[in-house]
């Protein structure tokens, strides 16, 4: 794949065959982001577990102390008093089988969390082929099924990201953005990382976290040595 200029030069930036720690990796990553715009700053963690079996899944949320810089859109099914209690607490949109008509129908997707009350998810439900791909399908472990919506509500707003294995046994999160400067990154990632850690299944034998790199939307990635992962 033939990289652009800005890219290039940003490779030289640092040396792309050696694992930093994460306090270095962070600042390689900001002096090295090449666009004009405010950088995604994301973190691809590859982990000694087979996603394959069900003992091995590792999936959660974590509110990242400094947020994401994102401006999230939630989505909540409910109905009854918990509309009010949604609306309340700042959902952008709220209902019932009237949004699973209009995502149906309208192929209509402007929101980027979705939020259901457990009564809901029978309704939800039908949902599940067009949500589950895009990783939007509420889950009980992400804490997106709830009767606290405005828990879910308030910690969505406030930063909250989830995590969860792809294909490959590799986490791909989004942490800040590069505009925090490294202190605010580096708490976003500990939390996160300390998250993951923690998320480590009883089945995973060996190595849990085997590489780590951290890149910008634009730019190169930065490799973190695996063992440094929690500094």
């Amino acid at each position: 794949m033939k990289r652009g200029k800005k890219y290039q030069e940003a490779v030289k930036k640092f040396d792309k065959s050696q694992q930093y720690g994460p306090v270095e990796a962070i600042q390689n990553v900001l002096n090295a982001a090449p666009a004009k715009f405010d950088e995604t700053v994301e973190a691809h963690i590859r982990l000694g577990v087979d996603g394959r079996h069900a003992d091995q899944q590792v999936r959660g949320a974590v509110v990242l102390p400094n947020g994401t810089g994102k401006t999230v859109r939630v989505l909540v099914f409910a109905k009854g008093d918990k509309v009010k209690e949604a609306e309340a607490a700042g959902a952008d949109f709220v209902g019932a089988e009237e949004l699973v008509q209009k995502i149906q129908s309208e192929n209509w997707f402007d929101f980027d969390v979705v939020v259901a009350t457990p009564d809901m998810m029978g309704v939800v439900g039908r949902l599940g082929r067009v949500l589950g791909p895009k990783g939007l399908m509420p889950n009980p472990k992400s804490g997106t099924v709830t009767m606290n919506l405005t828990q879910a509500i308030t910690d969505i707003k406030a930063g909250k990201v989830e995590y969860r294995l792809d294909k490959t046994n590799i986490i791909h999160v989004a942490f800040g953005k590069v505009s925090f400067g490294s202190d605010k990154l580096l708490e976003n990632y500990r939390a996160l990382i300390g998250a993951i850690i923690k998320a480590k299944p009883a089945a995973a034998k060996g190595q849990y976290i085997r590489s780590l790199t951290f890149s910008s939307t634009m730019g190169p990635g930065v490799k973190v040595n695996p063992s440094r992962a929690e500094e």
